[in-house]
């Protein structure tokens, strides 16, 4: 992203970095390639190819997915930006819910173990189990597991990739989140397999019982199809998932009590550290769709009505000219009722901007910058969709030569 605004600022150009700057084309993110490894180089999420390695692999990649759907809301709060809400569920990246796709092969897997491994579960039932999951786990996982681009999370092989950062973002923070709950959770995983060894248990079937417990809790946050549909928002919803659409409410899980103490507990920040962050985040937000309307307004107010007034007032003066040398009114018919169209949207553009204009000075007086953050989602931002609707209809219509701004086809199509 460095290089790109310095590469463009040498040839006078600007880089649109913007998760979603234009309206029903594709926008940008990144996937961010994610896994773990020893200091020795070992990646501890690349199936091996002995029956321990196999299995410290499963122990790995099961805890990721417990990280992930206890503390799903976190990555869902570490994407969010007002640029990147335009983006998600738009289509073409991943929606606002968070889900982990693995692949038919380790969806078998992770089945086969949670049904195996019960309370009677014997030294030989481990041996069995174990060769069965190192038989079962094929040596090229990639070709299996890169399938669906629909996953905001998915295992791509030996690393998991979280595919709804925004292209604005720095992707230090999602993955200082995922990094902070991976550690958490393995941290709760030693502890449950101590606690069983403890009473007994071999080393190795306690691992197996903690892995058997954490496959049938995150259970919910497996998903293989079609992560656009309409049908899966409904079946998350029936799993517990939450869907923030919006970033005030996507950001709250970072001011809840447990979110405090996880980041406090790892010595990574503390109550005032992380209460700062998320006033700044909330405030960044404001700031970004106060700019929005402010532009919004501007440009319809100074570019886009005058163009169309004075395209109105040239209609009715034609309209005026061919009343007076005698002309009857089916000869001007059309050009009233293009008159006509014009006040509609003209009209409709005017006092949506001075609405929107309204809302933002109550959303400005609010003193708590999380009211003041749900006023510009809520009573601000939706009328940007309906100005743009009535301007959209207006650079139809308005003289090409009166349009003093870029028209959208001329900034996508034409050379």
């Amino acid at each position: 992203m460095d290089v790109m605004q310095k590469v463009a600022k040498r040839h006078k150009l600007k880089v649109l970095l913007h998760e979603k700057p234009f309206a029903g084309v594709n926008g940008s993110g990144k996937h961010n390639n994610w896994s773990l490894a020893t200091d020795t180089g070992i990646n501890l999420l690349a199936p091996g190819k002995t029956l321990r390695t196999n299995l410290m692999f499963l122990t790995f990649f099961v805890n990721v997915l417990k990280a992930v759907h206890t503390h799903a809301d976190l990555l869902r709060a570490s994407i969010a930006s007002s640029n990147n809400d335009h983006r998600l569920g738009a289509n073409e990246a991943p929606p606002a819910i968070i889900s982990v796709f693995v692949g038919k092969y380790l969806s078998e897997v992770l089945d086969e173990v949670e049904q195996r491994v019960t309370g009677k579960f014997t030294e030989q039932d481990e041996v069995i189990l174990k060769m069965d999951i190192h038989k079962n786990i094929p040596e090229l996982l990639m070709d299996n597991t890169d399938r669906n681009r629909t996953s905001p999370f998915a295992f791509t092989g030996n690393k998991f990739e979280f595919r709804a950062v925004g292209s604005t973002a720095n992707c230090a923070w999602p993955m200082t989140i995922l990094n902070t709950i991976m550690a958490d959770t393995l941290i709760q995983f030693r502890k449950e397999v101590e606690s069983l060894m403890e009473k007994g248990e071999k080393k190795e079937i306690a691992i197996l019982h903690v892995i058997r417990q954490y496959i049938a809790e995150s259970k919910a946050i497996r998903f293989e199809g079609d992560n656009y549909s309409e049908a899966w928002a409904q079946e998350a919803a029936k799993r517990g998932l939450n869907n923030f659409k919006d970033t005030p409410r996507a950001l709250d899980v970072f001011s809840k009590k447990e979110t405090l103490s996880l980041f406090a507990e790892h010595k990574i920040f503390n109550h005032v550290e992380m209460e700062a962050r998320h006033e700044i985040m909330l405030e960044e937000y404001v700031k970004k769709v106060q700019i929005e309307a402010r532009m919004m307004g501007y440009l319809a107010s100074n570019s886009i009505l005058p163009a169309a007034i004075s395209y109105q007032n040239r209609l009715v003066e034609n309209i005026k000219g061919l009343k007076e040398i005698g002309l009857n009114e089916e000869t001007w018919r059309s050009q009233k009722e293009i008159v006509e169209v014009l006040s509609k949207h003209i009209n409709a553009v005017s006092d949506h901007v001075e609405a929107m204009i309204n809302e933002r000075k109550v959303a400005n007086n609010l003193e708590s910058m999380h009211a003041r953050a749900i006023a510009y989602c809520d009573k601000v931002k939706p009328y940007f969709d309906v100005i743009r609707y009535h301007a959209d209809k207006l650079e139809l219509i308005v003289d090409d030569k009166l349009w003093v701004l870029p028209k959208y086809r001329e900034m996508l199509f034409l050379r």
